[in-house]
C-alpha cells in the first residue's frame, strides 16, 4: 500500500481511504457487471485487502496471549470476526462469476415443437386459509400452458377444501397421516402420479401462498432443452413487505430481506453450477424425481437437499431469475424468525446428512463447497453480529479492551477493506447491501439462528417441520417484548456505558490511548442498529393493499338515472377501489368497468371524498377470478427491487416522527 509521510500518520491513512473511494467512483463507467472477468477482477481486490485486514487483525490488535479476561474476549471476538470472514470470502468467490438465461429462455421457447408437455402442479398445503389458497389456484389454472394438472395436497385432511377444489375443478389428494411433512406430503403425490396410465413430464411445486405468474410454466419449460437440466428453480418474490420493512416503515424504499439471495446470489450460484432448489416456484424433470426416489426427507429443508441429490445422481439445477410467481411472505415477526431458524436447522442437518460435505456420496468438489459456504453464512456470522454489540460494553463497564488499535490503523486496514466491499457489493448487486440495515436483520435473528445452527450440528435429528403462520389479524399494534428484552437491555446498557464513559471520571479509562476513539465510534454506530431493531419488534398493523402501478381510467353508471362518468382509480384491491374526479354521496349505487375484468362490476359508494370516492367493490366468481389473475399472475415483480437512498432516509424519519407514532 502507498504511503504518504509527509501527511503524518492520520492523513496517510485518510488518503489511503479517499483513494479506494475516488477508485471506486469510477467503476460504473468501466464495469460490466455481467463480465465475469470484471467480477473476478473486482472482488479478488476484496479478497486481498480482507486478507491484510485479517492479518492486521492478528499480529496487532490482540490482547497479549495469557489467561486474562483481556485476551480471552479479544480472543473470542477474534476468532468470531474471523469465521465470518471466511464466509465473506467465500461469498466474494462465488460472487465472481454471474450467468443469466432469459435468452436461453427465449431461444428455446417451445423446443418440444408437436404436443405439450404435461406439467403437474403440486400446491402444498397445511394450515392455509381458504383466500389464500383461493388465488394460488386461481393462478394456476390461468397459466398459458394448457397440458397441465392442477393437485392441491392437503396435509390437514379438510373436507370443506376438498369440496372447493372440487368447486374450483382441480384435483385434490390427501394422506393418512403427515409423515416427512412437506417433503412426505409431495412424496404422497408423486407415488399417487407414478400409478397413473399416463404420469406427467414434468412436476412444479407451489407452496399454497405463491401464485404463478400466468408464464411460469412455459419460461421455465424452455430451459429443459438440455437432457441433463433436472430442476429448474425460479426466485421468490413477495407481493407484501416483510415485517423489518413494514415496521420500520420502509416497505417503498428498501427491498425485502430476500432479494439479495434470489436476485443477485443466485444467478452467481448458477455460474459455478451450485443451484440451490428452494422449494417453491420450481419445476423439475418426472424423470428426474423418479432416478432419485422423490423428495429426499432427512432435512426440515428438503428442497436444498433435492438440489445436492440431483446433482449426485447426474442431474442439473438451474436457475431463470425472472418474475414467474409471488407470494405471502411471513407478515409476523415470530413467523418471520421461526422460518429462518427452520432454514438453518435444516442446512445443519445437511450438513450431517448422508449429503454432507464429508460423506462419500457423488457430489462434486463445488457442491462440497456449497454446502460448507452455507454453514458458514448461518452459524458464525449470526453470532458475530450479536458479539459485535455485546463486546464494547465489555470496555465501558470493566476496561477490557477487545480491539487494541489505534484510530489511524482501523482507518488503514479496516475502512478500506470495508469501503471498496460495499462500493463492489452495491455495484454488482445495487442498493443490496446499506450500512446500519443490514446488520438490523441480521440481529433480530440472532438468538434463535445461532440456536438452530448450534442444535442442527449437534443433534440433527428428531426435529418437527415448523409450518410458517401467513395471513391473519393484522390490524393492531403488537410489541414482541421477548424478542425486544435482549436488544433492548442492550441498548440500556450501551446508552449507560457511554454516558459513564463521558461523565464519570471513574469510567473514563485512558489506557486505551487512540482505541478510545474507535471503541467510540463502535458504540455509536451500534446505538442505531439497537434503536432500530428494538424498533423493529413493534410491530405497526397492516392490511393488503395493491395499488394501481399507473393511472387508469373507468367508467362509473349509477344506478337509476343512469348516468356514467369516466373517472380516475387511484387505488384498487379486491374489495375497494378509490374513484377521482366526481364527488358521489354515501351508499350511491351503481357498476364499474375495469379492464381485464369482465362484464361491470357491482359497487356501492362506502364514503365520498373530497374529490371522489371509496367504493365497495360486488364481483362475481368470474370477476373474482380475473381480479385474481390481475393482481398475482401478470405484470412485473412486486415491491422494490434495490434502496432508495433520500426515499429511504425520509421513510426512517417519517417512521420515528411523533406524528408517526
Amino acid at each position: 500500500m502507498l504511503e504518504f509521510p509527509h501527511l503524518g500518520g492520520l492523513g496517510s491513512s485518510v488518503t489511503h481511504l479517499w483513494l479506494i473511494a475516488g477508485i471506486a467512483l469510477i467503476l460504473p463507467s468501466i464495469v460490466d457487471r455481467t463480465n465475469n472477468r470484471h467480477r473476478a477482477a473486482l472482488f479478488a481486490v476484496s479478497f486481498l485487502l480482507a486478507l491484510r485486514y485479517a492479518w492486521w487483525r492478528l499480529t496487532e490488535t490482540l490482547a497479549p496471549v495469557g489467561l486474562s479476561v483481556d485476551f480471552i474476549a479479544s480472543g473470542t471476538l477474534f476468532a468470531l470476526e474471523m469465521l465470518a470472514l471466511i464466509g465473506s470470502l467465500s461469498a466474494f468467490v462465488i460472487m465472481s462469476r454471474i450467468r443469466l438465461r432469459s435468452d436461453e429462455a427465449t431461444d428455446h421457447a417451445g423446443w418440444w415443437r408437436d404436443a405439450e408437455p404435461k406439467v403437474a402442479i403440486l400446491i402444498a398445503t397445511y394450515n392455509e386459509d381458504r383466500d389464500i389458497l383461493e388465488r394460488t389456484i386461481v393462478g394456476a389454472r390461468s397459466l398459458r400452458h394448457q397440458n397441465k394438472d392442477i393437485i392441491v395436497l392437503d396435509d390437514s385432511r379438510r373436507d370443506w377444501l376438498r369440496d372447493f377444489c372440487a368447486e374450483l375443478g382441480v384435483r385434490y389428494m390427501r394422506r393418512p397421516d403427515n409423515k416427512g411433512a412437506k417433503a412426505g406430503n409431495i412424496n404422497h403425490a408423486l407415488a399417487r402420479l407414478a400409478e397413473e396410465p399416463v404420469p406427467p413430464d414434468f412436476v412444479a411445486v407451489l407452496d399454497a401462498d405463491f401464485v404463478p405468474h400466468r408464464g411460469f410454466i412455459s419460461r421455465t419449460l424452455a430451459l429443459f432443452h438440455n437432457p441433463e437440466v433436472g430442476l429448474v428453480q425460479t426466485p421468490q418474490h413477495f407481493f407484501n413487505p416483510d415485517p423489518i420493512q413494514h415496521n420500520l416503515g420502509i416497505t417503498r424504499s428498501y427491498p425485502d430481506e430476500q432479494r439479495f439471495f434470489f436476485d443477485h446470489m443466485q444467478p452467481c450460484r448458477d455460474g459455478w453450477g451450485i443451484t440451490i432448489c428452494c422449494g417453491t416456484s420450481s419445476i423439475a424433470r418426472w424423470k428426474a424425481v423418479q432416478a432419485v426416489g422423490g423428495f429426499p426427507t432427512e432435512s426440515v429443508t428438503e428442497d436444498f437437499l433435492m438440489s445436492l441429490t440431483l446433482q449426485a445422481n447426474g442431474w442439473k439445477t438451474v436457475y431463470l431469475n425472472e418474475p414467474l410467481s409471488e407470494g405471502l411472505a411471513p407478515e409476523g415477526l415470530k413467523e418471520y424468525i421461526t422460518q429462518r431458524a427452520r432454514w438453518c436447522l435444516g442446512l445443519m442437518q445437511i450438513a450431517r446428512s448422508s449429503m454432507g460435505p464429508f460423506r462419500r456420496n457423488g457430489l462434486r468438489l463445488r457442491d462440497r463447497w456449497s454446502v460448507i459456504d452455507s454453514v458458514f453464512y448461518w452459524l458464525p456470522s449470526f453470532a458475530f453480529r450479536l458479539a459485535a454489540v455485546a463486546f464494547p460494553l465489555l470496555y465501558w463497564f470493566g476496561n477490557v479492551i477487545v480491539v487494541d488499535a489505534p484510530l489511524t490503523d482501523v482507518i488503514r486496514y479496516f475502512a478500506t477493506y470495508y469501503v471498496w466491499t460495499l462500493a463492489v457489493m452495491n455495484l454488482l448487486s445495487p442498493g443490496m447491501v446499506v450500512p446500519v440495515l443490514h446488520d438490523v436483520s441480521q440481529l433480530i435473528s440472532s438468538i434463535p439462528i445461532t440456536r438452530a445452527a448450534v442444535t442442527g450440528l449437534t443433534r440433527p435429528k428428531g426435529h418437527p417441520f415448523s409450518v410458517t403462520a401467513k395471513g391473519g389479524d393484522r390490524n393492531r399494534v403488537v410489541v414482541q417484548w421477548r424478542m425486544m428484552a435482549p436488544f433492548a437491555a442492550l441498548l440500556v446498557l450501551t446508552v449507560l456505558g457511554l454516558t459513564l464513559g463521558i461523565f464519570a471520571d471513574g469510567f473514563a479509562y485512558s489506557d486505551a490511548g487512540d482505541g478510545k476513539w474507535v471503541i467510540l465510534f463502535w458504540t455509536l454506530y451500534n446505538l442505531l442498529v439497537l434503536g432500530l431493531a428494538v424498533l423493529s419488534c413493534i410491530e405497526l398493523p397492516r392490511a393488503e393493499v395493491h395499488v394501481a402501478d399507473r393511472p387508469e381510467r373507468v367508467t362509473f353508471r349509477a344506478d337509476g338515472d343512469g348516468d356514467e362518468w369516466t373517472l380516475w382509480i387511484t387505488s384498487l384491491t379486491m374489495d375497494t377501489v378509490r374513484l377521482r374526479g366526481a364527488v358521489f354521496p354515501a351508499e350511491t349505487r351503481g357498476t364499474i368497468e375495469i379492464e381485464g375484468v369482465p362484464g361491470r362490476v357491482k359497487a356501492y359508494v362506502i364514503r365520498p371524498t373530497a374529490d371522489g370516492a371509496r367504493v365497495q367493490l360486488l364481483p362475481d366468481a368470474a370477476q373474482r377470478d380475473a381480479f385474481f389473475v390481475r393482481f398475482y399472475a401478470e405484470g412485473s415483480a412486486p415491491g422494490v427491487a434495490n434502496v432508495r437512498a433520500s426515499a429511504l432516509l425520509g421513510d426512517l424519519a417519517e417512521r420515528l416522527s411523533v406524528r408517526s407514532r
